[in-house]
């Protein structure tokens, strides 16, 4: 029984797909103005592991990830620049169309680039948002239709208060929003959580680059309405699974959600899963401060990408993760000493039983099935190679099914290669063994490490070692 803690109902429930065996994952993508920062790929990496836990459940999934390349602001309060355009200016790149497309396509090849670093599955499906815009302004018209949105000379602003769902995904205080309506000056909002669905080409934005032409004037799409429209459009109106991080919830998920309500005249998603923040020691790691570390950051000091993800395996995706050099220093030397019992294990005979496999499976499923509990599952993993019971062929067949939702690509580890002298050598020195020479069997362990090999003896077996 797979369970997975739904942030609306703040509680772990048993995970039932609303049709048969498949499942439609919605999981918010990058917006394309700058390299994602590793906080970011927290989140994609708990992500990750949801889809392959998912599909090793034996579910069909339908993964859709958007591409935001237009509408995201620099304030949620929909004030502020477009992001896309602020990353024009900050590289000096002329204000055209053009440069904006060049800057998101060059932000989203660095993305999937560092996707495939960390291993991280691609989605069946990326979404952009300048590629769907007819279907924002549809939803747009809907929601405006319906009577939760209305014009003002700047915008298309979503009424909050007119749906009384607003806000149950966050638990906001709606009582005390009316209250503040009555006697905040909010411009042209008529409530202050009040969001803009469309902004028209006036005031700050008049000189907007992407924009497009819509019944309420040329302009462009709130971020909010990107993601209802694109999410609908690919998995349907009823969706198993939207992720995000937490910092989602209050405004741009709890504003998907109420789109959603206000243009189908119902829930759309049923369960909406959010990971906790990786923070630094000075607080939450952000763009806009400029306390950002960025994958080949991590690189160029020399670490695997690999490590970060081992790193962030440590630790439960609904737990703040404090993120330190010496901490990934810690993950990189436990990964590498995993490959090495790997290689081990490579070159170890021994008896199959499937029984003592199906024992560690079983226990390996309720662990990842109990909301994904990455960190007691990386226990598990030391525990299986120092099971003596159990042999290196065993040991092998358990941690390769481990890694199908773990993602530590161990398939791809490969055996070293030993020189054939090498092994000839090895082959001496056990026949001097098996005659209790030892001054002839160490001088040969002496010749081997000459050449840039170690001997080891474990269970009765030589094992050769790269140094």
């Amino acid at each position: 029984m797979l369970k997975i803690y739904n942030t609306f109902s703040k509680k772990k429930e048993e995970f039932k797909p609303i049709k048969d065996n498949k499942v439609g994952l919605y999981t918010c993508g990058p917006t394309v103005y700058f390299f994602a920062h590793i906080g970011n790929f927290r989140t994609y990496i708990f992500e990750d592991v949801l889809k392959r836990v998912l599909e090793y459940n034996g579910y069909n999934v339908n993964h859709v990830m958007n591409i935001t390349d237009v509408g995201h602001l620099t304030s949620d309060a929909d004030s502020g620049e477009d992001k896309m355009i602020k990353a024009l200016k900050r590289e000096g790149k002329e204000l055209t169309k053009e440069s904006m497309l060049e800057i998101a396509n060059f932000y989203t090849k660095a993305f999937k680039k560092d996707l495939s670093l960390l291993n991280i599955e691609e989605p069946n499906i990326w979404c952009r948002a300048t590629e769907n815009i007819p279907e924002q302004i549809a939803m747009i018209k809907k929601i405006i239709e319906n009577g939760y949105a209305y014009e003002t000379e700047n915008a298309v602003y979503f009424n909050t208060l007119k749906l009384k769902e607003y806000g149950e995904l966050a638990r906001l205080d709606m009582k005390n929003i009316k209250t503040k309506a009555r006697v905040e000056e909010r411009g042209e909002k008529k409530n202050p959580t009040d969001f803009a669905l469309w902004i028209k080409l006036t005031g700050e934005h008049k000189n907007h680059i992407m924009n497009w032409k819509s019944p309420w004037g040329d302009g462009f799409p709130g971020w909010h309405i990107e993601c209802s429209a694109m999410s609908i459009k690919y998995l349907g109106e009823k969706i198993d699974i939207h992720c995000g991080g937490i910092d989602h919830i209050p405004v741009h998920h709890t504003n998907e959600r109420a789109q959603n309500i206000a243009a189908i005249k119902k829930p759309v998603v049923k369960m909406w899963v959010h990971g906790d923040f990786l923070v630094l020691k000075t607080g939450k790691m952000s763009k806009s401060k400029g306390s950002n570390i960025i994958l080949q950051d991590l690189i160029d000091k020399g670490f695997d990408p690999l490590a970060y993800r081992y790193m962030c395996l440590g630790a439960h995706y609904r737990s703040k993760l404090t993120f330190s050099f010496e901490s990934l220093k810690a993950s990189e030397q436990a990964l590498n000493n995993l490959r090495e019992k790997i290689r081990e294990l490579q070159l170890l005979d021994g008896d199959f039983q499937e029984s003592n496999v199906d024992k560690y499976i079983n226990r390996f499923n309720l662990l990842i099935n109990d909301d994904m509990d990455t960190p007691k599952s990386l226990a598990l993993v030391w525990a299986v190679i120092k099971d003596n019971e159990l042999s290196g062929k065993e040991k092998l067949k358990i941690l390769m099914v481990f890694d199908k939702v773990l993602g530590l690509d161990l398939k791809g580890i490969k055996a070293i290669e030993i020189p054939l002298n090498v092994k000839k050598l090895v082959e001496q020195r056990n026949q001097f063994r098996k005659t209790s020479n030892w001054k002839e069997a160490d001088k040969i362990r002496k010749e081997v490490e000459s050449l840039g090999f170690r001997i080891e003896d474990v269970d009765g077996q030589t094992l050769i070692k790269k140094n």
